[in-house]
């Protein structure tokens, strides 16, 4: 969409992303500076940085959580979110992004979107995209489920286009699609059809549900299934 109108119109889309609890955004591209993909740079004041669960900075190019520190600043009055929240005085807004060596910042997902399989982060969103590429897909949503051997693989729910079966050769159809998309690591090893997805009422995706659901099924980390709810 971003490249769509820029193709149109000639002008650059702005982005940026801010945090109801900070009152502010964050990170954002001055006129002219957007990087393709890129939400943008640290907004002057405030400073940003990704890193692992213990608050030390990652690599560039490395997925991570974002801490950000500036002048203002997430305070719960007598909450427990609070600590979740603020830690050693950066605000954790709960987004997972990389940044690269000139200092842009690019969103992979939510902390609880992300999916650890076999030591890779894996981006549901990321993954979600690919999918909807293929003509047969008409919506997906896509989360992590427990596995013995990789900590957790990736699964796709998925609603298909009137005429197409959800059956093993549409499995494998799907998976050969992902890895030839964005990369092998990634493809779901589960892809369960159904004929809806749960969706509020402004319609967006309630992955938590999708979880839930996944964490009750006794066939959640079964190669694949077929099962219409």
């Amino acid at each position: 969409t971003r490249q769509l109108w820029k193709e149109a119109t000639g002008l650059d889309m702005t982005d940026g992303i801010g945090a109801t609890e900070m009152f502010h955004i964050f990170i954002s591209s001055p006129g002219g500076e957007s990087r393709r993909g890129a939400i943008g740079k640290v907004v002057p004041g405030y400073i940003a940085k990704v890193v692992d669960d213990d608050g030390n900075e990652l690599p560039r190019g490395t997925v991570g959580k974002l801490a950000v520190i500036g002048p203002t600043g997430c305070k719960y009055l007598d909450d427990p979110r609070q600590a979740k929240y603020v830690k050693d005085g950066w605000n954790y807004p709960g987004d997972a992004f990389t940044q690269d060596a000139d200092g842009y910042f690019f969103y992979q997902a939510r902390d609880d979107d992300m999916i650890i399989t076999a030591g890779y982060n894996v981006g549901g969103p990321e993954v979600e995209d690919a999918l909807l590429r293929h003509p047969a897909v008409a919506e997906c949503g896509v989360i992590g489920v427990p596995d013995e051997e990789r900590g957790m693989v990736v699964k796709a729910i998925c609603v298909l286009k009137p005429g197409h079966t959800g059956d093993a050769a549409m499995v494998k159809t799907l998976q050969d699609h992902v890895k030839a998309t964005i990369a092998p690591f990634k493809y779901p090893r589960v892809v369960e059809f159904v004929t809806a997805l749960p969706r509020t009422e402004t319609g967006k995706l309630q992955r938590f549900k999708l979880r839930q659901g996944a964490a009750a099924s006794p066939s959640a980390t079964s190669p694949t299934s077929t099962k219409k709810t």
